[in-house]
C-alpha cells in the first residue's frame, strides 16, 4: 500500500469506530495530494457503509466562514480534510469561533508547531494521521540529542528527513558519485535500512494523533 492508501484507511477507521452517531464531511484543497488521500478516506467511509458530504476548498484560501455556514446548517460533526496545516489551522480555528461543534481529523502536514501557532486553545483535540514517531526509538537517540542541541525539533518530520539524507549519502559513497542517475541507481541496487522495496519507509503502519495544550500525543486506544 502507498503512504496515503495507508494513513487513509487509518482515518476512515478510526471515525467510523468513533463517530457512529455523526455527519461526516470530507474535505480537499484541490491539490492533487488532497484530492488523492481524501478519495482514498472516502471511499474506505463508503464500503464501510457510511454517507459523506464531499467538499473543497482552494489551497491558500484563508476564510472558510461561508463553509462553515453550510457544514453547519447541515448538522456535519466530524470533517476529515486533506490539505496543509495553514488551512486546516485557519479552518479549525474559525470553527471555533462560528461555535460549529466540529471535529477535525487531517492528515500528516498536521505534525508541525506551527499549526498550534495558528489556532492555539482552538487546536485542542484536532486529529491527524502520522507514522511511528522516530523519536522513541532507542536508535535515534543520538540524533534526537544533536539535533536538539542544534535548536531544531528532534521528532516528525526532521528525524525521517536525516534518515532520507543518510540513505541518500550511502548511495553516494556506493555509486563514488554525485550523479543523480549513479545515485538513483545505487539506491535501487540494494535495500537499505529504514526504506522497502518502494522506497517508502520501512516502519509499521500510520497511527492517530492528537493536538492537546500545544504538544502532540499519541491517542492509544480507538
Amino acid at each position: 500500500m502507498r503512504p496515503d492508501d495507508q494513513q487513509g484507511a487509518v482515518a476512515a477507521e478510526y471515525i467510523h469506530t468513533n463517530y457512529r452517531l455523526e455527519k461526516i464531511a470530507v474535505l480537499d484543497d484541490k491539490s492533487t495530494a488532497g484530492r488523492g488521500i481524501v478519495d482514498v478516506v472516502e471511499a474506505r467511509l463508503h464500503r464501510l457503509g457510511r454517507q459523506v458530504s464531499r467538499q473543497s476548498y482552494v489551497a491558500g484560501e484563508r476564510g472558510f466562514r461561508a463553509l462553515l455556514s453550510r457544514m453547519k446548517k447541515d448538522r456535519l460533526r466530524v470533517a476529515y480534510i486533506g490539505g496543509y496545516h495553514t488551512e486546516v489551522g485557519l479552518l479549525v480555528r474559525q470553527a471555533a469561533e462560528a461555535k460549529a461543534d466540529l471535529t477535525v481529523m487531517a492528515n500528516d502536514p498536521l505534525m508541525t508547531s506551527e499549526f498550534w501557532a495558528i489556532t492555539g486553545s482552538a487546536g485542542n483535540g484536532t486529529l491527524f494521521t502520522f507514522m511511528p514517531n522516530p523519536a522513541g526509538n532507542a536508535n535515534a537517540a543520538s540524533a534526537v540529542a544533536g539535533l536538539k542541541a542544534s535548536g531544531l525539533p528532534g521528532e516528525g518530520y526532521t528525524l525521517y528527513a536525516c534518515a532520507a539524507v543518510q540513505a541518500w549519502a550511502e548511495a553516494v559513497n556506493r555509486s563514488g558519485s554525485f550523479n543523480a542517475d549513479r545515485v538513483a541507481s545505487a539506491l535501487r541496487s540494494r535495500p537499505i535500512d529504514r526504506f522497502d522495496k518502494r522506497r517508502d519507509n520501512s516502519a509499521s503502519g500510520f497511527l492517530v494523533y492528537r493536538w492537546r495544550d500545544g504538544h502532540v500525543e499519541r491517542v492509544k486506544k480507538y
